[in-house]
């Protein structure tokens, strides 16, 4: 065997090893996150503390089957486990102000959560309809699915060819290609929280 032989080979071989998923950084991370400590952990998974504390000091590489044991204790599979990105790579929280106005405002303001939906599976809103707000007679129909729950007033909501008045705490989910529309015939303000998959705005 070549000196030159060895080396190549044993950079294949450290490469392949820093490649690998930090699989005792991960758990330690993933185990902060759920507010576990060690000896939680191995007592929801039905293992030692000595395993986890011997796993996250990457003193021991475990086995698939004992990795597997471990998350169970979470739960998390192992695949999100080895390429869930740990620390959030987006907004997580929001305030009032960084929900974008996307209705005009007046008489249906319609608020979606974050400025930008590029990217995301959901789209979520705050919807509010001053008394006699109506989408209009031209009904709307879009790919996805939708739902919300009326926070308070009331909503006429039409569905295809069924019509159903919603009072507040009652909710709904269709698919959005049947055509729809929103109207308050109430006296009062009508606040929804709704959400639609895929984003439609």
């Amino acid at each position: 065997m070549t000196k030159d032989f060895r080396i190549a080979h044993g950079q294949a071989r450290a490469e392949e090893q820093t490649e690998a998923p930090d699989v005792g950084r991960r758990l330690r991370e993933l185990r902060k996150m759920y507010g576990f400590s060690q000896r939680q952990l191995a007592k929801r998974a039905g293992v030692t503390n000595g395993t986890i504390s011997l796993v996250e000091q990457e003193r021991i590489s475990p086995s698939i089957g004992s990795l597997k044991k471990i998350l169970d204790g979470f739960p998390i599979n192992m695949t999100d486990f080895l390429t869930l990105d740990m620390a959030p790579n987006r907004q997580v929280f929001y305030t009032s102000k960084d929900q974008k106005e996307i209705a005009g405002g007046d008489p249906i303001s319609f608020k979606l959560l974050g400025k930008d939906t590029r990217g995301r599976a959901i789209q979520m809103m705050h919807e509010t309809y001053k008394a006699g707000a109506d989408t209009g007679e031209e009904m709307l129909a879009h790919s996805g699915e939708e739902c919300g729950i009326v926070i308070s007033g009331e909503l006429v909501l039409t569905v295809g060819g069924e019509t159903r008045l919603l009072l507040a705490g009652e909710a709904y989910y269709f698919d959005s290609r049947l055509p729809h529309r929103f109207r308050n015939l109430g006296k009062d303000e009508c606040v929804i929280v709704s959400a639609c998959t895929p984003p439609s705005f």
